[in-house]
C-alpha cells in the first residue's frame, strides 16, 4: 500500500518502498495483460467470443500512474546521505537490487509471453484431427507468433537467471540489514579502523560460500564476513511453496 501521508514526513526508504508499490501495482496489470491476452488469442483461436471489457485487469489506470509519477519524483528529490552505518549501507544496496530485480520481471514477462504464445498451439493441436484443422495448425506454425526460436529461448533463460541473481542479492542485502551481529562487526571495523563506511567502493555477495566482501579503495581498505545468514537460506522446494501460496 501506498503511504498517503505527507511527503515531507516520508523517509528516504519510504520514498523508495512507495516507489516500489507503485512499479508493483503496474507489474502486477502487466501480468494479468500478459496471461488475459493469451487467454483472449486461444480462446478467439477456437471460436470463443470475449466479453467486452475482458481484458481490462490488464489497463494502467491514471490513478497507478500517478502513484509511480509521485513516488519518482519523490525520490529523485531526497538528499540521500552517505550510509553512516552497515544497517544502512545494507539497506541502500536491497532498493538498489529490488529495483534491478523489477527491471529483470519486466525482461522475464516480456519473453514469457513470447514463450506462451507459441506454446498455445497445443490447444489447436489438440482438437486437429480433420484435414482443415491440421492444415490450419501448419498455417499457425509457419508464423512467428505461434513458433519458439533460440532467441526466445535465450531471452527467457537470460531473462529468468537476472531474476534469480538480483531476488538473491536483495534477500541478502535485507537479511544483512536485519543481523545485528553483522552489522555490528562491520561498524565495529569501521570506527576501529577510523573511515566511513557509506564511503565503500564496491560490495559483493557469494550465496555458496555465504559471504560478504566489503572494499574501501579509497581508504586502503577490504575485509569478508562469512556465515551470518545460514538460517535464512531457502531452497527449491521453500520456493516452491512460497510461489504456490503467493
Amino acid at each position: 500500500m501506498i503511504c498517503s501521508g505527507p511527503a515531507s514526513a516520508q523517509t528516504g526508504q519510504d520514498k523508495i518502498n512507495a516507489l516500489i508499490a507503485s512499479l508493483s501495482s503496474i507489474q502486477d496489470r502487466i501480468d494479468n495483460g500478459s496471461v488475459l491476452t493469451v487467454g483472449a488469442v486461444g480462446y478467439a483461436d477456437i471460436g470463443g467470443v470475449i466479453v467486452d471489457g475482458a481484458l481490462n485487469d490488464g489497463i494502467i489506470t491514471l490513478e497507478e500512474l500517478n502513484a509511480y509519477l509521485t513516488a519518482k519524483a519523490a525520490v529523485l528529490a531526497h538528499d540521500y546521505e552517505i550510509a553512516q552505518t552497515a544497517e544502512q549501507l545494507f539497506m541502500q544496496e536491497y532498493a538498489g537490487a529490488m529495483h534491478n530485480l523489477d527491471l529483470a520481471i519486466d525482461l522475464l514477462t516480456s519473453a514469457t509471453t513470447d514463450i506462451v504464445m507459441a506454446t498455445s498451439v497445443m490447444e489447436a493441436a489438440a482438437v486437429a484431427d480433420t484435414s482443415p484443422e491440421q492444415t490450419a495448425l501448419q498455417n499457425m506454425l509457419q508464423t512467428d507468433e505461434y513458433s519458439i526460436d533460440a532467441g526466445e529461448v535465450d531471452a527467457y533463460n537470460d531473462a529468468l537467471a537476472a531474476v534469480e541473481n538480483y531476488a538473491q542479492q536483495a534477500g541478502a542485502f535485507m537479511a544483512a540489514a536485519n543481523n545485528d551481529s553483522l552489522t555490528a562487526s562491520i561498524d565495529s571495523y569501521a570506527a576501529a579502523s577510523g573511515f566511513v563506511i557509506g564511503n565503500y567502493t564496491a560490495i559483493t555477495y557469494t550465496q555458496s560460500i555465504d559471504e560478504f566482501v566489503i572494499t574501501w579503495a579509497d581508504d586502503g581498505f577490504a575485509s569478508g564476513w562469512q556465515g551470518y545468514l545460514t538460517t535464512e537460506m531457502k531452497g527449491v522446494s521453500d520456493i516452491y511453496a512460497a510461489g504456490d501460496y503467493i
